[in-house]
């Protein structure tokens, strides 16, 4: 589902701070810290700027291993006296087997450690949920680009990958998240950029190979109806 997800935060060390407490009681350790970010895997952070405000009424579950893994998270942060934002414990109207706990990092978006029967395989993220202004501009956006849409009700609109899944429901939208999706070659990389703009979606950076990043980076950029950066990227070397 995920390649990669970062989020633009008010005061970086100190949201640097929470995730690493916080991911640490859940076995996810960083992967790589710069000047520019710092990375846990497919989860990243980078300070916030005029021209790259803050994310903001994101919610992000991270996979646990186990539901003592769960409850470690929420001790680890509260213990650090971060907020609380859901104790440990079931919660069926998800699925049957869903066991989380829920904290909010220092800008106010909600993380969980969630552990269940049909966890997001190859990452540290298991699902996203963002808010919309519009559901159904939403759903047209991804239909156009071929993703498996599903909705649940007039509210929700649920976007499902072979692991993982995020999802927008309707309220007052989520600012700035940038949401990277994997491809299999450079072909898919140009058809989804084609596929964007040729339905009248807003061009972010057109297809092509990004060395900055890494040799062999090749990606392409759209903004979706609330402004979110989406990519799709293809490391084909």
């Amino acid at each position: 589902m995920f390649d990669h997800v970062g989020i633009r935060v008010a005061d970086r060390a100190e949201s640097e701070r929470f995730y690493t407490i916080v991911l640490r009681a859940i076995g996810i350790e960083p992967t790589h810290r710069g000047e520019a970010l710092v990375e846990w895997d497919d989860f990243s952070v980078a300070q916030a700027a005029p021209d790259r405000p803050l994310t903001q009424g994101l919610h992000i579950g991270f996979v646990a291993p186990s539901r003592e893994h769960v409850d470690a998270f929420h001790r680890a942060g509260v213990e650090a006296g971060y907020r609380d934002d859901g104790a440990p414990g079931p919660r069926p109207q998800y699925r049957d087997d869903y066991y989380g706990s829920f904290l909010l990092d220092p800008d106010g978006n909600s993380a969980e450690a969630v552990h269940h029967g049909d966890l997001r395989q190859g990452g540290a993220i298991d699902h996203l949920w963002l808010r919309t202004r519009d559901v159904d501009a939403t759903r047209r956006f991804y239909e156009a680009l071929g993703f498996d849409v599903r909705m649940h009700g007039d509210d929700h609109v649920q976007i499902v990958g072979d692991t993982g899944s995020y999802s927008y429901v309707e309220g007052t939208p989520s600012q700035n998240v940038h949401i990277a999706f994997p491809a299999h070659d450079d072909v898919a990389v140009d058809a989804f950029h084609a596929a964007a703009t040729g339905a009248g979606y807003r061009d972010n950076g057109a297809p092509g190979e990004r060395g900055e990043y890494h040799p062999g980076y090749y990606a392409a950029f759209v903004l979706d109806p609330d402004g979110h950066n989406l990519e799709v990227v293809n490391h084909n070397r």
